[in-house]
């Protein structure tokens, strides 16, 4: 399995306050909260296991993209943006 050819990220702040990264149209969609993505511990794998990492799209992508670690970067990037 290839990486999909676009993801976006989103890290929910609040209620209509998501910091968003990637195209409308990205192949994979994960949203996660922002206070899950600040925790120390934080790891992409395990809230997509305990149902605190939402993604729609390819789930096979997803799974070679939490391997890959590029959603932990890119989520705690995103989360770190004021």
């Amino acid at each position: 399995m290839t990486s999909p050819t676009s993801v976006q990220y989103r890290v929910v702040v609040a209620k209509r306050d998501e910091r968003v990264e990637g195209p409308d149209d990205a192949d994979v969609v994960i949203t996660v909260p922002l206070a899950d993505v600040s925790a120390d511990d934080f790891d992409a794998r395990v809230a997509y296991m305990r149902g605190r990492l939402k993604a729609a799209g390819h789930t096979g992508a997803l799974f070679e993209l939490l391997k890959s670690g590029d959603v932990d970067r890119a989520l705690s990037s995103l989360a770190s943006r004021p």
